[in-house]
């Protein structure tokens, strides 16, 4: 498994679109930190390497993309096989880091030519988009019969947004608040620690001096 040098942050952008390469049977994720009870959907879109054209198709038949979605306890909230084109849901249960990973299915490599020193794996395009809290409008917006459910579903998605930005607003000041507690019981540690070091100090001074006292007199030194 490959991961994706980047974690995505929806703080202010709740949606975000990208692409990658991917090799044969290569999987690749990302990080997600997101808040409880939050709806996510990805979208993707395979297209394939032409090795004759020495560019990406506009479709990849045949081939099929593995989704899996993991939280860092382990905890499986997808795994499906889809198509070479598809949309995935799912809602977090908790806050925290959530994996998505993506492993094409396919198993073929690309033809050489005759005259060609070596073959070269078989190469996907991987388009994503990544959408938290939030609905499709666009779907929503095609199914509207009017202009007055148009408008209902608009501003439904605003609601979400807003509501989206409030949970993400909510999530983020629990993480300060617990970073906030750790912080103070380190400090509280760190005083601890230095408060006992020079009692033990204190108390090794003064041994050596009882002790060398001692040996002065013993020695009829004083």
């Amino acid at each position: 498994m490959q991961t994706l040098t980047f974690v995505l942050s929806f703080y202010f952008s709740l949606s975000t679109a990208f692409y990658f390469h991917v090799g044969e049977r290569e999987e690749k994720c990302i990080i997600e930190d997101i808040p409880s009870d939050t709806l996510i959907t990805g979208s993707f879109k395979i297209q394939q390497w032409d090795i004759r054209r020495q560019d990406f198709l506009e479709s990849a038949p045949g081939l099929g993309m593995f989704v899996t979605v993991t939280t860092y306890n382990d905890e499986v909230l997808l795994s499906k096989l889809y198509g070479p084109q598809g949309r995935f849901y799912f809602t977090s249960h908790s806050p925290g880091e959530h994996i998505i990973c993506l492993e094409s299915n396919s198993t073929r490599l690309v033809s050489c030519p005759k005259n060609a020193s070596s073959c070269l794996l078989f190469v996907q395009r991987i388009h994503l988009e990544i959408r938290v809290g939030q609905r499709d409008l666009d779907a929503a917006l095609a199914q509207a019969k009017d202009r007055v459910n148009e408008v209902s579903f608009k501003l439904e998605h605003l609601i979400e947004q807003i509501e989206q930005i409030v949970k993400e607003q909510n999530y983020q000041r629990d993480r300060e608040e617990d970073f906030r507690m750790i912080s103070e019981d380190t400090n509280s540690n760190v005083l601890w620690w230095a408060f006992v070091q020079t009692l033990i100090f204190i108390s090794i001074g003064i041994f050596q001096m009882k002790y060398l006292k001692d040996f002065f007199i013993a020695k009829k030194l004083v």
